[in-house]
Order: C-alpha cells, then sequence, then structure tokens
C-alpha cells in the first residue's frame, strides 16, 4: 500500500498565507514533527482582536469508513486494538486513501482486506472532519451491499476479528457508545437514515461524491 508522504523540512516567514475568509492572519507555520502519516506543524497567527496566537496542527493522511450490510440485513465490523486508545474498538471498515487514489477505490481496497468482501455497489454517504480544531485528515463514508465474499488481505500491523450483527445492534452500539470511533458513528447513524429512505428527502445531498 502506497503512504502519501508529507513534504519534509521546517517551513517559516509564510505570513498572510491563509484562506480569504480567514479571521487569522498567518505570521509563521513550521513543522515540528512528520512521518509518513502525519504532519504536525506550529502556526504562529494574529487573532481577531489583535493579540498573538498559536495554533499546533495535525495533517493526517484522508481515510474511508465504510458499512458493509448484507441480503439478510447484518453489517460487519472490525474489532481491533487500537494503539493511541490502547484498548480494543469495534468499528466499521477503515483505513487511508493512498495517493492518488479516489476515496471510492480506497473503499473498495479496504472492504476487500479487511473482510475479503467485494461489493456492487458502493453509496457514498458524505464525509467527516474528525476534530475541526486541530486535526485536518478527512474521512468519507460509504456503504457497501452485494456483498461478494473472498479472502482478506490483511498488513503486517493489522489483527482484525470481523464481528457480524444484525444492523440493528450496530445502531444500538453507536448510540450508546459502544462504537466510539467517529466515523463509524457516522457512517452507522446515515446509513439508517438513508436505508429508511428518508435520506433523499431530509438529508443534503450535495456534500456527497460520485
Amino acid at each position: 500500500m502506497k503512504k502519501k508522504v508529507f513534504g519534509g523540512g521546517g517551513e517559516k516567514g509564510a505570513r498572510g498565507r491563509m484562506k480569504s475568509d480567514s479571521p487569522f492572519e498567518l505570521k509563521s507555520s513550521e513543522v515540528k514533527y512528520e512521518n509518513p502519516w502525519i504532519c504536525v506543524r506550529e502556526d504562529k497567527v494574529v487573532r481577531p482582536d489583535g493579540k498573538d496566537g498559536v495554533f499546533g496542527v495535525v495533517t493526517m493522511v484522508d481515510g474511508v469508513t465504510v458499512l458493509p450490510i448484507d441480503e439478510e440485513g447484518n453489517v460487519y465490523l472490525a474489532r481491533e486494538y487500537k494503539y493511541a486508545v490502547e484498548s480494543d474498538t469495534i468499528e466499521a471498515i477503515s483505513g487511508g486513501i493512498d495517493e492518488g487514489e479516489q476515496p471510492v477505490d480506497a473503499a473498495r481496497r479496504e472492504l476487500k482486506e479487511e473482510t475479503g468482501f467485494g461489493a456492487g455497489e458502493m453509496i457514498p454517504l458524505g464525509f467527516v472532519d474528525p476534530f475541526t480544531t486541530v486535526v485536518k485528515s478527512r474521512n468519507w463514508c460509504f456503504l457497501a451491499r452485494g456483498l461478494r465474499g473472498g479472502e482478506t488481505r490483511l498488513d503486517g500491523g493489522e489483527v482484525v476479528e470481523i464481528v457480524k450483527m444484525p444492523f440493528a445492534r450496530a445502531v444500538e452500539m453507536a448510540m450508546s457508545g459502544e462504537v466510539s470511533h467517529g466515523a463509524s458513528v457516522a457512517v452507522i447513524l446515515r446509513a439508517e437514515r438513508y436505508l429508511s429512505g428518508r435520506s433523499q428527502k431530509e438529508t443534503r445531498t450535495d456534500y456527497l461524491i460520485s
């Protein structure tokens, strides 16, 4: 799997280079740490009140989160130990987008790698920006239908147990906090709305991707 590699070196003296609608004036920006998956930088700014301020920004590889559902209404989630939270979590199928890869192609690849499934239909359900003050890492959500079996292709750093359950149980877990991964909660609840037939009437669609 190819990973996005962030540009190296600390950047300073980037005064004023922010989007035109930002209320902050950028004085300088410096990369403090980076690896192939994340980049941590420190931005010194002038705040809207005219005082100096500082932001720490973590830019991560964008990702996808996929909820596979079969013809009987069962979904397949992944139980895996997550290093940062130091515990097992139950999540929808998730992973990073390779450099040059489209989100829908990444969703199909991650689904195949973790579950062995192919999907006849990959339905886009928008995206999630997980922690908008600090983290820049868009996560695209998909509902996978028309599942076809196959073999998993996990990488050496993954120990994943696939958990099959009724979709209604997954919704309960998203609501109760048993599923705590933000993009997984989003894709489960958006899928419930979509499958209930209300999505086209009640939900914005301008943020969806084809």
